[in-house]
């Protein structure tokens, strides 16, 4: 049972790691952007100007994106 489990485990992680992947860039401050905006940031991962995250093609990724679109830049990494 616990090979089992660990094999579920490890299909699971290539499976993810075959998803597409968005590589996110801030490129404009937090300073004078409303608090959700700033929330929004922080749960992509971004804490400073010139940032980079690598996030996962999801919808809920996606939704961030949109949401601070005109502080980030974002291209698809293969």
């Amino acid at each position: 049972m616990w090979r089992q489990r660990q094999l579920c485990a490890i299909w699971l992680q290539r499976l993810v790691h075959k998803m597409p992947r968005l590589k996110v860039k801030q490129l404009r401050s937090k300073a004078g952007i409303a608090p959700n905006m700033r929330e929004t940031l922080r749960s992509l991962g971004l804490k400073r100007v010139g940032n980079v995250v690598v996030k996962e093609d999801k919808p809920e990724i996606r939704g961030m994106i949109y949401a601070v679109r005109h502080l980030i830049a974002v291209e698809e990494v293969k």
